[in-house]
């Protein structure tokens, strides 16, 4: 049986989301971790590729690849999983959103 307590966090989930079923709500949580386990197993070997090792007198380096390449790859991996699992439209609001907000948050600065 389940306990009020995972339900209930499921279902703040889903509200919050605006989703029509738990199970869109597990799909969604599912799409994320398998994103993020994806790009968990890419993510040296990309910034391996670019001769980029963690800590070091890189880091500055390090980070800045990661933000260039690592971020945007996983917005693409995240649409990709979005479209396996069927949840394409949920995850492609959210990132219309955020590009957004990017686009605001540089365009504010632009203008000052």
């Amino acid at each position: 049986m389940n306990s009020p307590t995972k339900l209930g966090f499921l279902e703040r989930l889903k509200a919050k989301w605006k989703l029509k079923s738990l199970f869109q709500v597990v799909l969604v949580l599912l799409v994320f971790a398998c994103t993020g386990t994806t790009i968990l197993l890419i993510k040296n070997p990309i910034l391996d590729f670019f001769g980029i090792v963690r800590g070091g007198t890189q880091g500055a380096l390090h980070t800045f690849l990661y933000l260039i390449l690592v971020l945007p790859l996983y917005q693409i991996v995240l649409l990709i999983y979005g479209a396996i699992f069927g949840q394409f439209r949920f995850f492609w609001e959210k990132e219309k959103r955020l590009l957004q907000r990017l686009i605001n948050l540089f365009s504010k600065k632009s203008k000052s």
